[in-house]
């Protein structure tokens, strides 16, 4: 193994490469095999996009942050499914239109649905012919938000399944931004068959046009939890992949890792290497290993464990678990990579937050989500799980 502290190599320009397993969802082209926080090539990051500065508490300072989205147009307020999506039969025509200013639904329509007097957008309205975001929706004051999309069917929209482990923080006509829970496949293989976000959004994206389709464009492992994206054409799916170095300025993720770590901040480089039984490990510089280079920042720690605010210049298959491994802090619940650790009853790996540069508008664009309660319990007092 390789390992280099505090001294950040060169970064490497890489595209994405295709994957070794097929994909069930017949709409996903071939993806990267990607882990917790492999990507598509690898981000940059410039002293302005440096890692936050936290006081003594990070608890106090984050526990309570609510989600947030900074774009030049703003978004509305993520919030949870609990109504049933929406879905269209397939023969029935429809138009989508994206809000750009805050306005009343009525109001709305009236402005950009031609031909159509104000008594027949309510009747519209009435019989459960329009939809935000998928969701149908008959008030006819209703305030939309930037952001926002608004479908106009020619026939009634029929509901369907709400969400699970899924909370849209973004959608317009190029991206879907989510967070997903942890427990949750972002695409499966042919050896799963279960739900996955990329079939509950296909779903989605079909209440309200049924030729949509869903596009992969990095992916979360199943016990990671956190802000991933996903595309809606094959075009700018293929954009943002064939630039992601250049187009993500930011992706931070929060590790809760066993023990007290001795730096407080720190760099790792190393050589990755997948081995036969498919899992990721550190070694010398070969022709087939790829570069990895992680860097991490403490914010909080005891005796016994340690909460990292972790940011890559690299994204390799389980780059941030195999990192946590070498420096002897495997992440907490971590079994595949050497955690003896039962303080969490899942992976103690957050991907925090998501800046980029959006494919269509040219503007950045970051998303940002709640780090995990669950994840603060360790340093309170009285906690005795080890």
């Amino acid at each position: 193994m390789n390992k280099k502290h505090s001294a950040r190599p060169p970064k490497q320009q890489q595209s994405p490469r295709a994957g070794n397993a097929s994909r069930r969802e017949p709409a996903a082209p071939a993806q990267p095999q990607q882990g917790s926080e492999r990507a598509p090539g690898q981000t940059q990051r410039t002293s302005a996009q440096a890692p936050r500065q936290y006081g003594k508490s990070a608890a106090a300072a984050l526990g309570n942050r609510r989600p947030a989205a900074t774009q030049p147009q703003g978004s509305a307020k993520p919030a949870r499914r609990s109504a049933p999506t929406p879905r269209l039969a397939a023969s029935a025509p429809s138009k989508s239109y994206e809000v750009q200013e805050q306005m009343e639904l009525l109001t709305f329509l009236l402005q950009e649905v031609k031909g159509e007097g104000r008594n027949a957008i309510k009747a519209m309205l009435s019989r459960g012919q329009i939809a935000i975001n998928g969701t149908p929706q008959r008030v006819y004051n209703y305030l939309l938000q930037p952001g926002q999309t608004v479908t106009v069917s020619k026939e009634r929209i029929i509901e369907t399944p709400p969400l699970i482990g899924l909370t849209i923080l973004h959608e317009d006509a190029d991206v879907i931004v989510v967070i997903k829970e942890a427990g949750l496949l972002s695409i499966a293989t042919d050896q799963e068959s279960e739900l996955t976000a990329y079939r509950q959004l296909t779903a989605h994206v079909r209440a309200s046009n049924p030729s949509g389709r869903i596009f992969v464009v990095h992916r979360l492992d199943r016990d990671t939890s956190g802000v991933m994206m996903f595309a809606k054409s094959e075009n700018v799916q293929q954009q943002l992949q064939t630039t992601w170095q250049d187009t993500v300025k930011e992706r931070t993720y929060i590790a809760l890792v066993e023990g007290k770590v001795r730096k407080q901040e720190d760099t790792i480089s190393s050589y990755l290497k997948e081995s036969k039984t498919l899992k990721m490990y550190s070694t010398s510089n070969q022709p087939d290993a790829q570069h990895a280079v992680t860097h991490y920042k403490v914010l909080e720690q005891n005796s016994n464990f340690s909460l990292l605010e972790v940011s890559l210049e690299t994204g390799r298959k389980n780059q941030i678990r195999v990192h946590m491994e070498d420096i002897g802090h495997p992440i907490v619940g971590d079994k595949k990579y050497s955690s003896r650790s039962k303080a969490l009853n899942r992976l103690g790996l957050h991907a925090r937050v998501l800046a980029f540069v959006h494919p269509t508008t040219g503007k950045l664009v970051r998303f940002e989500s709640d780090i995990p309660r669950a994840f603060f319990q360790p340093f309170k007092e009285g906690f005795t799980r080890k």
